[in-house]
């Protein structure tokens, strides 16, 4: 099979060897399944054929028939178990010739990953700037075992952290109310005494102190009065909350530790004008919203639900931050670009029917009941989603809005 470089960037000496390594891999292994007895073959026929594991022989197939030469590389098994398969072939009676060309095939495969990536791990990284199915892998298992290790570090884990914040007109016109309903399904701590917290906060500053309420409009006292237990799957987690200036933090209580003690939190807070509408168009700002990953969790969801006079024309751009050493960021303030990810995460607008898509437990319930305390018409607001599997904690995912300047 002759495949033609779909993807080469001239000067690029890594690419351009990883593309003829890519299609020999694939002429020279492609050869020699064409020439087994009783062909072609599919995982489990091979597998049963040459006396090997499916798992491998998988591999084998979904490399040799891909298109791009990338691709081949990315999804081709280790050196040592293709030489089982050559040799488990040479016994079923492909010749000698086509056995060698597929071994030399390999031999440049390892010494390509010897001398240029040091293991196959980094040629996993290197093929993920220029394949993006190498590269959602790539970030997904490294997200998965960082994942792992700081959940044990920090001693608590989540199965699901839903964030969805609602923005809509303030009464004076001038300003947008901010509605926050939070949620985590599957809280556990790993071992005793270990603390987790929930933060709101104000995205910028302004005049007038923060008076975050409960959907039914009455400042919040305390942590019963943001509570909507009825919507948890697992028993409610006992929480503590306080202020700190325009933060309020929520703690969760004494659960005890281990899987006997997974709780799941789900409150709602209220933030009637909070943030400025309009932005004068000399200010050149951006206005934006963010979740935090304050805890390491399995999946996020990040819905922003917005009004439709709220940024008209104006969808979000989704920038994720670092936030260790520098704290929360402020997409405005461009000394803080250095710390953006550079990972393939997006955000995107839904229809109605995907917005409650199942993972989140009593989703369409817990939504309804918020639009219908606050009086609001859910058909008048537009929808979009973050989705992330294993969202890197410490990090802070943003979207950014184009705001409009004020009426003339």
């Amino acid at each position: 099979m002759n495949l033609t470089p779909t993807s080469a960037s001239p000067g690029s000496h890594l690419e351009k060897r990883v593309i003829e390594i890519g299609g020999a891999l694939s002429s020279s292994l492609g050869a020699v399944l064409d020439a087994l007895p009783d062909g072609p073959h599919g995982p489990q026929a091979l597998a049963t054929a040459l006396g090997l594991d499916k798992v491998l022989t998988s591999r084998v197939l979904k490399a040799v028939r891909s298109i791009d030469p990338i691709s081949v590389v990315h999804r081709a098994p280790g050196p040592e178990p293709l030489r089982r398969l050559l040799k488990a072939a040479k016994r079923r009676g492909v010749g000698a010739q086509l056995v060698e060309q597929g071994d030399a095939a390999v031999s440049d495969f390892e010494r390509m990953i010897r001398t240029e990536a040091g293991d196959r791990s980094s040629l996993g990284a290197m093929l993920s700037a220029w394949l993006p199915e190498a590269r959602q892998e790539f970030e997904l298992r490294r997200k998965q075992s960082a994942f792992k290790a700081m959940s044990q570090l920090k001693g608590v884990s989540a199965d699901v952290d839903f964030a969805t914040i609602l923005l809509a007109p303030s009464d004076d016109g001038e300003h947008l109310d901010v509605v926050w309903v939070l949620a985590q399904y599957g809280v556990q701590r790993l071992r005793p005494g270990t603390t987790v917290k929930f933060v709101t906060r104000r995205v910028e500053e302004a005049d007038a102190e923060r008076q975050p309420c409960n959907l039914s409009g009455v400042p919040i006292g305390g942590i019963d009065d943001v509570r909507l237990d009825q919507y948890c799957h697992a028993p409610p987690a006992p929480l503590i909350s306080e202020r700190h200036g325009d933060v309020v933090q929520y703690t969760l209580g004494d659960s005890g530790f281990g899987p006997r003690s997974t709780v799941d939190v789900v409150f709602a807070e209220v933030n009637r004008r909070e943030i400025r509408r309009y932005v004068p168009v000399e200010e050149n700002r951006k206005s934006y919203v963010f979740a935090e990953i304050s805890t390491p969790v399995k999946l996020l969801v990040f819905d922003i639900l917005v009004h439709r006079d709220v940024y008209p024309g104006s969808d979000p751009e989704l920038r994720i931050y670092d936030t260790h050493g520098n704290g929360i960021t402020d997409p405005n303030d461009s000394s803080r670009d250095v710390d953006l990810f550079d990972i393939v995460e997006e955000v995107r607008r839904m229809r109605v029917d995907e917005v409650y898509a199942g993972e989140v437990p009593k989703q369409r319930e817990l939504m309804n009941e918020v639009f219908s305390r606050l009086e609001w018409n859910p058909a008048i607001f537009r929808s979009y989603r973050c989705r992330v599997e294993y969202p890197i904690y410490g990090s802070q995912l943003t979207a950014v809005f184009d705001p409009p300047s004020a009426p003339v």
